[in-house]
């Protein structure tokens, strides 16, 4: 039977088979790392009986939340083949702007809060222009704002710690009850706007232009697409989730810490990116993925702390999946080409 007539075949007239599902289901991009997922759970389920309590679990998503969010601007900017080294520390940058102006300069806690995510979004919007207009690659850009983004971090709070915070930046930190377990507001705003972003990438006409200025920049253009303007607006809209991630990570902690989230948050949302199967190379991946990798850390950093394995060893085991997830792109992308 040729390939035609076995197509043929397979719809039956047109319907949709059940193998025809099947092949769709295998083939969809978070598939590999929902697998993932729930194997790292298995093994950490067979080896503790505390990993599947319902506080346990809600625990991990209040872990992953303000990496989450990182994460989310993070593929954004790879899917268009860039990268952002600076998340981390322009995060940290907008908290401290945020408890500094509540805390020691008097100014009400939403004004603080826009002020802070105005900051990151102006990192973004530095981002955007010198990518596209200074024509500078992205990872010398995110590597140069990275540092000035920890200096200012350092110079603007004097090296100072800021609490007690009022409320209001504390509410995304606060706690509700479901299912047995408590869940922080900030672990639903997560949620909502990974809803948001899939939306955005799937079901509109700028995601395409994403994806396609991700996959061959210059053959988006050729085909009318304004590819800097779409870049300008990737690297703006990150900024915008790194602001509210500093809102997270003020929620969690609950004081204005400098060295909060300057180093392995910057590690963490690319990592997410990778395990949750967006392509370095640009061009493909899903926001869904991202959510799935995301858990996958906090997963794997909550199973070894609870079965006793030191800190040290669970960035060990962190790297080698990093490695590992983009060993597979590597070999994907070649195949592909």
């Amino acid at each position: 039977m040729t390939t035609t007539e076995s197509a043929a075949t397979e719809q039956q007239g047109g319907r949709v088979t059940p193998l025809m599902l099947v092949r769709r289901f295998v083939g969809a991009p978070a598939v590999g790392p929902l697998l993932a997922l729930i194997l790292t759970m298995a093994f950490f389920t067979l080896k503790t009986d505390r990993f599947l309590q319902a506080q346990n679990l809600s625990l991990v998503l209040q872990q992953v939340m303000v990496v989450g969010v990182l994460a989310i601007g993070q593929t954004l900017v790879i899917l268009t083949a860039g990268i952002d080294l600076s998340v981390g520390t322009v995060m940290a940058l907008g908290q401290i702007v945020m408890s500094k102006l509540a805390v020691a300069s008097g100014v009400a806690p939403l004004p603080a809060m826009a002020l802070g995510i105005l900051t990151c979004v102006g990192f973004g919007v530095l981002h955007g222009g010198l990518v596209t207009r200074v024509r500078l690659p992205p990872f010398i850009v995110t590597l140069g704002t990275l540092n000035i983004a920890f200096a200012l971090t350092h110079v603007v709070s004097n090296d100072l710690t800021f609490s007690p915070l009022p409320s209001q930046e504390l509410f995304f930190g606060r706690t509700f009850r479901f299912a047995g377990a408590d869940f922080t507001y900030g672990v639903v705003l997560m949620l909502v706007l990974y809803a948001i972003a899939w939306y955005g990438l799937t079901q509109t006409a700028w995601g395409r232009h994403v994806y396609a200025v991700g996959d061959n920049r210059e053959a988006a253009r050729l085909t009318g697409i304004n590819t800097d303007r779409v870049l300008f607006g990737v690297y703006a809209i990150a900024g915008v989730t790194y602001g509210i991630a500093a809102m997270l990570l003020l929620a969690r902690t609950e004081l204005g810490d400098p060295n909060a989230g300057q180093t392995t948050e910057n590690l963490d949302s690319i990592t997410a990116v990778v395990l949750g199967g967006t392509s370095l190379f640009g061009g493909r991946g899903t926001v869904i993925g991202t959510l799935i990798g995301a858990i996958i850390v906090g997963v794997f950093r909550n199973g070894l702390t609870l079965i006793g394995v030191e800190v040290i060893y669970q960035y060990l085991v962190t790297g080698i999946l990093v490695i590992l997830a983009v060993a597979v792109d590597q070999l994907t992308h070649r195949r592909r080409a």
